[in-house]
């Protein structure tokens, strides 16, 4: 008797949830998607969709007009530009590829004296922005110069004498562009060889294999993956850079944009520029993939010992410190002595009201602009982490392109988007986004939502699910478990990726003066726009300041490589 009464209830049940599932129900579609998705998701989606629109702002203009200005340009400057970028990245991939595993190799694989001092060194010329080191270099290598300056008075040679290179050549820039960038593949190589397995490089020896050869065909391959996203990282800020190319006078996508735009007033032949960079960049970031296919690269063990390190002899430990110390000397230490020798032999106009609008201008930025990325960062991985639809996922993906994005066509974009929103609803927002503060955090939000996600990211997947689990059993909501759950043991990702973004912001030159409203200037901005009126002097003091304030990621960043091994003893 029991059996059918049950069944005649769930009867009706069953036709129910059948046609609740038919076509001809839309409603439970929508209340089934919204279930998936829920609040925080799709907050989390807009969010990063606001973050992706400068962006799609630019393809959007590029498609929409035509200019016979954009047929010049392809005519004239175009092929100048492709080439110029071209020499760039070629010089920077072939010469961070080699610094930075020569390097990371050598500190990570060896034993010898002062082992420990190189590997934070070699991360120092992280702390050297680029245009920093063109004016530097400029002030050293001139005729007028320290190093000329000796050579004349050591060999009597005058002006005629002797053939000097000159730096101002996309040979030079490609040079200075590599010495501040090589730690992108020297900080993912490292990590990558401390991650490897004894076991494989101990049956490669057993096999016959050098120590030479055991890095070749072993530790190389294995650290594919890691090589190809930090010359991919060093790629994508040459494609973004726009001070050191522009002080030197290569003409680039970036400086074409900046010209096209403010000099020649043709906002869609910028467009069309600009989406043609984005497209060289997302070539950039697809290129790794393609290049793997179907190969795999993974440890075939799970055994974490320490990592044979052979101790050097005296001539080896020499060779190690000129093959580390190298690249140290010409990406740090000799800019910032150059730097110092600047502020020192005096002449500088830059008074100290002046000075302190500029740096309180710049940390304004700085701490404002690192509380909003970092903000948006967390409320749009909360929403990832409760997002069964994937929405709010790939609208995160298509937001990361920000950071690959160059701050000059990031500018363009928003500039572009205010034009946009105006003409075709009506919105005023050019009073809130154009040329004002709003305008620039929400560029620096575009450029460097990634810098803080990473981090992030990390810190919530050290966060197991049973404590969220426990107090959502607790009748807390998603937001109150974030705030009562998740922020307390996130306090150590949210300080680091703050500090990341707080020195990134510090550092960035186009978006910054392209945005900013009139006579508000930074740090970055002053020393550009004396080094472009060649008073070198009066940049060199905002400039050291800039440098100290970027070393504090490089103390973070050693400490955390130095931890990534398992059973590390350091």
């Amino acid at each position: 008797m029991t059996t059918p009464t049950h069944h005649s209830e769930d009867t009706p049940r069953m036709a129910m949830a059948t046609d609740a599932k038919s076509p001809g129900s839309p409603s439970f579609s929508l209340r089934r998607l919204w279930s998936r998705i829920g609040l925080s998701g799709l907050f989390a989606a807009l969010l990063a969709l606001l973050i992706a629109v400068p962006i799609l702002a630019v393809f959007v203009q590029a498609a929409g007009v035509s200019t016979d200005l954009w047929g010049h340009m392809a005519r004239t400057v175009l092929p100048g530009y492709i080439l110029n970028t071209l020499i760039l990245l070629g010089i920077v991939g072939v010469v961070t590829l080699v610094t930075g595993v020569a390097c990371a190799w050598t500190v990570t694989m060896h034993d010898f004296r002062g082992r420990g001092v190189l590997q934070w060194l070699l991360l120092l010329p992280l702390a050297m922005p680029a245009y920093v080191m063109a004016y530097t270099y400029t002030d050293f290598l001139q005729y007028a110069g320290p190093l000329q300056s000796a050579l004349r008075a050591a060999f009597g040679w005058q002006r005629r004498d002797y053939w000097f290179p000159d730096i101002h050549t996309a040979w030079g820039a490609g040079l200075v562009l590599s010495s501040v960038l090589y730690p992108y593949v020297y900080v993912l190589a490292r990590a990558a060889f401390l991650e490897q397995s004894v076991c494989v490089l101990e049956a490669s020896r057993t096999l016959g294999c050098t120590a030479f050869g055991a890095f070749r065909r072993v530790a190389l391959p294995l650290a594919r993956p890691a090589l190809v996203a930090g010359v991919g990282y060093a790629l994508m800020e040459t494609l973004a850079d726009f001070g050191a190319v522009r002080y030197f006078g290569i003409d680039t996508f970036t400086v074409g944009i900046y010209r096209t735009w403010f000099a020649l007033g043709d906002a869609a032949a910028a467009a069309q520029l600009a989406a043609v960079l984005l497209l060289v960049v997302l070539a950039l970031v697809g290129l790794e993939r393609l290049s793997r296919g179907r190969m795999r690269f993974h440890q075939t063990s799970s055994r974490y010992r320490a990592l044979p390190a052979p101790r050097l002899s005296a001539g080896g430990t020499a060779m190690a410190w000129i093959v580390c110390l190298t690249p140290v000397l010409f990406g740090f230490l000799l800019p910032g002595a150059v730097l110092i020798r600047m502020i020192l032999r005096g002449g500088t106009e830059l008074t100290m009201a002046r000075f302190t609008d500029l740096t309180v201008n710049t940390f304004i930025l700085g701490a404002s602009g690192a509380l909003l990325v970092v903000g948006v960062a967390l409320l749009v991985i909360h929403g990832v982490r409760h997002d069964r639809s994937g929405l709010a996922t790939g609208a995160a993906k298509l937001a990361s392109l920000g950071y690959a994005t160059p701050g000059t066509v990031i500018a363009v974009g928003i500039l572009i988007s205010v034009g946009l929103a105006h003409d075709w609803a009506g919105w005023p927002v050019g009073a809130i986004l154009g040329t004002t503060i709003a305008g620039i955090l929400y560029g620096y939000l575009i450029r460097f939502f990634v810098v803080a996600y990473g981090p992030l990211e990390s810190g919530f997947a050290k966060i197991g699910p049973n404590l969220e689990g426990a107090a959502r059993s607790l009748g807390h909501t998603p937001l109150q478990v974030l705030r009562r759950v998740h922020l307390p043991l996130l306090r150590p990702s949210l300080l680091s990726a703050a500090m990341l973004v707080f020195v990134d912001i510090t550092k960035e030159l186009p978006a910054t003066m392209i945005l900013r409203p009139f006579n508000f200037d930074t740090l970055a901005i002053e020393a550009f726009r004396m080094a472009s009126t060649e008073r070198l002097d009066d940049a060199a003091l905002p400039a050291l300041v800039i440098v100290l304030v970027g070393l504090l990621p490089v103390m973070y960043l050693s400490r955390s490589i130095a931890a990534s091994r398992p059973g590390h003893s350091d």
